[in-house]
């Protein structure tokens, strides 16, 4: 029987011999070859290459950009405010809670329905370019008032520090609401209407759901709200009440007639029982 010394200059690997040289102290371990993939994998493997829906670059980058506007942003709007009783810290914090809603909204569906998770996800360019327009006139019409008006209140003077408070309550619990649904709804949460019904679809009746039929609808309906409380704007708010209240109207009808369809009186049942908890939308 061969007995042959596993680490001796001669090993056997799959049935053959081959020759293994003692490791030189004079010489670096030479690198490893590069690994060699076939077709099917290289095909399989295409969505994550750079410029592809889920390119891992891509998610890095957009990843780091929101965290570096995050975090510079947060630390502006406190300098401006230890600063002094400028309201130019408004639109720096606008910028953080865009960031976090749009790192949040990669992470909870990376996190709890990976299978679709990509660049898409962020929602950076999601209803383009009226998204960017709002916002865009948000910031404009905070910095202009900041600059130009620093004194001007849309209320009573001692109603603002409320307002302030409301927006910012507002945004937290919009935002944590519908990360929350986001994550308990999991592989039957879409960015995008469905049309067809998935294996991976169910009637999602619990936890939040349980209080709010759409909850991440509620959640960045109120979110939205609430950044144009704090940056004090007028027009914009507003415009956001007006646009946002239509936009989730005419999304929610589209939506519950598919729903009705997959789930049929489950779903016809649960519509009396919960609301939406957005005005005027039952």
């Amino acid at each position: 029987m061969d007995r042959q010394d596993p680490f001796s200059p001669t090993a056997r690997l799959n049935g053959t011999t081959a020759a293994v040289s003692p490791p030189s102290s004079r010489s670096s371990t030479p690198s490893p070859p590069p690994p060699v993939y076939s077709a099917a994998s290289l095909e399989l493997l295409r969505p994550y290459f750079a410029g592809e829906p889920k390119s891992l670059s891509g998610i890095a980058l957009r990843a780091f950009c929101l965290g570096a506007a995050f975090s510079t942003s947060i630390l502006l709007a406190i300098t401006l405010l230890l600063r002094g009783d400028s309201p130019l810290w408004r639109p720096p914090f606008f910028i953080a809670a865009l960031s976090a809603f749009h790192f949040l909204e990669f992470w909870t569906t990376a996190h709890r329905n990976t299978l679709v998770a990509s660049v898409d996800s962020f929602l950076l360019t999601a209803n383009w370019p009226s998204y960017a327009i709002a916002h865009a006139s948000a910031l404009l019409e905070c910095l202009i008032v900041g600059t130009f008006f620093p004194g001007r209140h849309w209320a009573p003077g001692y109603l603002s520090p409320f307002f302030i408070a409301s927006g910012l309550v507002m945004v937290v619990v919009g935002q944590a609401v519908r990360s929350a649904a986001m994550l308990q709804a999991g592989a039957s949460f879409n960015h995008h209407v469905q049309t067809r019904k998935a294996r991976s679809h169910r009637l999602v009746t619990e936890g939040v759901y349980a209080a709010l039929r759409h909850p991440s609808y509620f959640g960045f309906f109120y979110w939205g709200l609430g950044t144009q409380l704090v940056l004090g704007n007028v027009v914009c708010f507003v415009a956001y009440a007006g646009v946002l209240w239509v936009f989730f109207r005419d999304r929610i009808r589209k939506e519950e007639a598919k729903l009705v369809e997959f789930f049929r009186g489950d779903y016809v049942a649960y519509r009396e029982r919960v609301g939406t908890k957005i005005p005027f939308i039952t």
